[in-house]
């Protein structure tokens, strides 16, 4: 068996469930058999954690690359600038270690945008923290469920403003991304759709001009640089059983356009997934779930998924000295 690729996970915000879920991956799961993890978080506060939910601790093999960094008093459960604070810390110090190659990939678990935003930082989400941490220009969302990969054009907006937003030099961009990081991933014939913005792809320009004049110049533009790219389909019956296992991946205009599908059919096994980092990075397809804090009934499934795929790339990127 060869080297197991090292995975750093944040603990996320401490006043959310990403705690007690990195606790539980241990309990429901051998994870050692596919990485070797490292914490980024308050070793602390994961004992107290533990101790309160009355689960097991993290096992002794488990290293915690302890900050020190959660306030007495802080309340679980909901946003604060503590929390959005320790959040930021752990994903600046994983980057880092990312960036130096002291860890193969990253795994994040759930932050809150209040809370961050309550500390002074205003990224609407990980994906636009991530890129700026690592000066990276070209890169997009992907959530990946059993049998679906959604990759985002537009992401955190408001519905309003996405077909201003959306450019044919954007929609280009994001399926040249998907299709360089399908490659890499080891798919050997990568196939891409693309949906529509409007209902029935516009209808010939009758319920909008998106796909006439923004998206099919795109696919062309890709097709003509060999890339196995179709559409634009109307979203309505682009993602039903049959036809999204077309593609490798679906490119979409818009972030629910893409997740709600990809939950329908996957939630809490979903992963979240950054394409375009010098480094893999995946996360959980869930908020901080602030409501169930505290009650022991937290779901580690998403986790659990998201630092196998993570280990699983990882070592695809050690083998091939290849990066994505």
């Amino acid at each position: 068996m060869g080297k197991l690729p090292v995975v750093a996970i944040t603990m996320g915000d401490p006043t959310g469930v990403g705690p007690e879920i990195i606790l539980k991956i241990f309990i429901k799961e051998d994870i050692f058999k596919y990485c070797t993890p490292v914490i980024i978080g308050d070793a602390v506060f994961l004992k107290k954690t533990a101790e309160y939910l009355h689960i097991p601790p993290l096992p002794s093999p488990v290293s915690v690359f302890d900050l020190k960094n959660i306030p007495e008093g802080i309340h679980p459960g909901k946003p604060s600038r503590d929390g959005g604070r320790s959040a930021i810390e752990y994903i600046k110090v994983a980057v880092e270690m990312a960036m130096a190659k002291k860890v193969d990939a990253l795994t994040t678990s759930p932050i809150n945008k209040e809370a961050i935003h309550m500390a002074g930082y205003t990224y609407p989400g990980h994906t636009e923290m991530l890129a700026e941490f690592t000066h990276t220009d070209d890169y997009a969302m992907m959530i990946a469920g059993e049998d679906i990969r959604v990759v985002l054009v537009t992401t955190h907006h408001a519905l309003k403003d996405v077909s201003r937003l959306i450019t044919k030099e954007k929609i280009l961009r994001v399926i040249r991304l998907t299709y360089r990081s399908l490659k890499l991933w080891g798919f050997l014939n990568v196939r891409i759709g693309v949906s529509a913005l409007n209902p029935h792809a516009g209808e010939g320009g009758i319920f909008g001009n998106e796909e006439r004049k923004i998206i099919i110049p795109a696919i062309h533009d890709a097709q003509r640089e060999g890339i196995n790219v179709n559409g634009p389909f109307p979203a309505d019956t682009l993602f039903t059983s049959v036809k999204r296992t077309e593609f490798d991946a679906i490119v979409v205009m818009y972030h629910d356009q893409g997740l709600i599908p990809v939950k329908m059919v996957s939630f809490g096994k979903a992963v979240n997934i950054t394409l375009g980092l010098p480094f893999i990075r995946t996360s959980v397809d869930h908020g901080t779930a602030y409501d169930i804090v505290g009650k022991g009934v937290a779901d580690p499934s998403s986790l659990i998924e998201a630092v196998k795929l993570a280990a699983q790339l990882a070592g695809i990127k050690i083998k091939d000295n290849k990066i994505n």
